[in-house]
């Protein structure tokens, strides 16, 4: 696939227009980087940092940059030492403002990747360079509390005379994941357990139930489209929410993951009908539920819940330690075993 150069949105600026040290000097320069070039390293760039969350990785970063970069300036700035990633900062500029490339309503919380155990040290020379830009207002949007966001760039800024403002605004919720399943449900509430396997019980009752998943990118289009579809279904805020540029997203950003083996994209079928879908992403240690959609005719079933809990019951069987619920505090959440992950919004003005 191309970079923004070849698939850019109308008015986007495509990335990589920098050249690599222009900013900086000596051992480690930082520099700003294309899409093509990050992604060309394959297994060495995914284990060349410590990557805090799906949206931040280059693969998802380029499918929301083709959909909503349009108006925009976007800049994958990195650091290298002896020609090794170490730092990646994507930034996003409109006008006066700078923030971590995403938005909201698709990407749950934003952040930064450093190196294991380095902190940010591109800062001073980043913001240097903003400032020249005409850049007055840095807004980081929602950050975890373990982000690289809060535990350095943070920090860096206030070293440098800056008063960033961060509030807690929300949670996402995750939990850690056993062995085995049935270690999973006695780790439950009893009540809750009970509830599970009546949900179960009753679904294998009402007809011939299959779960399905879908990852590979050959596979995949149609079951999508089946996911779309669901989502829009289940409730009328979904229907709201999914405009065509989000439906385009949601596509995007399934070929995107898919590419790199990270699409778990599930279905439950009842009866040879599609009753629920359920769009995940597997980073190989963890999994996050993204996003899912049920048909209402089947709403009396708790499908779902069931077709969520699959997928849990899928991300044990395949040995992954974590199972993040993302963003919301939604009461499910916690009565499976989440604990709450607060997220903050980071802003500062670099108005002098």
């Amino acid at each position: 696939m191309n970079d923004g150069v070849g698939n850019s949105p109308a008015g986007a600026e495509p990335l990589g227009g920098v050249e690599p040290g222009l900013l900086g000097t000596g051992p480690e320069i930082l520099g700003e980087e294309a899409f093509d070039g990050l992604l060309a390293e394959g297994d060495r760039l995914t284990r060349a940092l410590q990557w805090g969350s799906i949206f931040v990785l280059p693969p998802w970063l380029r499918a929301w940059w083709r959909i909503f970069g349009e108006g925009a300036r976007g800049k994958l700035f990195t650091v290298r030492s002896g020609g090794r990633l170490v730092e990646f900062v994507p930034l996003l500029l409109r006008g006066q403002e700078a923030g971590l490339m995403g938005s909201e309503d698709v990407c749950d919380y934003l952040d930064c990747a450093t190196a294991p155990t380095r902190r940010l040290s591109c800062v001073p020379a980043l913001l240097s360079h903003l400032l020249k830009e005409g850049v007055r207002t840095l807004d980081l949007g929602l950050v975890r509390a373990d982000s690289v966001v809060l535990r350095t760039f943070v920090p860096a800024l206030r070293q440098l005379g800056y008063e960033p403002d961060c509030t807690p605004e929300d949670v996402c919720v995750e939990r850690e994941l056993p062995a085995t399943w049935n270690e999973f449900l006695y780790s439950l509430s009893g009540k809750e357990r009970h509830e599970i396997r009546r949900k179960w019980r009753r679904l294998k009752e009402s007809g011939p139930v299959r779960f399905r998943v879908f990852e590979k990118p050959g596979e995949i289009d149609g079951p999508v489209e089946t996911f779309l579809r669901l989502f829009s279904a289940s409730r009328p805020e979904k229907a709201d929410f999914l405009t065509e540029r989000r439906a385009a997203f949601f596509r995007e950003a399934a070929r995107e993951m898919a590419a790199q083996g990270m699409l778990r994209l599930t279905l439950l079928e009842l009866e040879g009908e599609p009753a629920a879908s359920v769009m995940c992403f597997d980073d190989g240690s963890t999994v996050y539920l993204y996003n899912n959609g049920y048909d209402p005719r089947f709403r009396h079933l708790s499908v779902g819940l069931v077709s969520k809990l699959f997928t849990v019951r899928d991300s044990i069987e395949r040995g992954r330690s974590k199972y993040d619920f993302l963003k919301g505090g939604e009461p499910y959440k916690f009565r499976l075993g989440g604990r709450s992950v607060p997220l903050y919004r980071c802003r500062v003005s670099l108005a002098s």
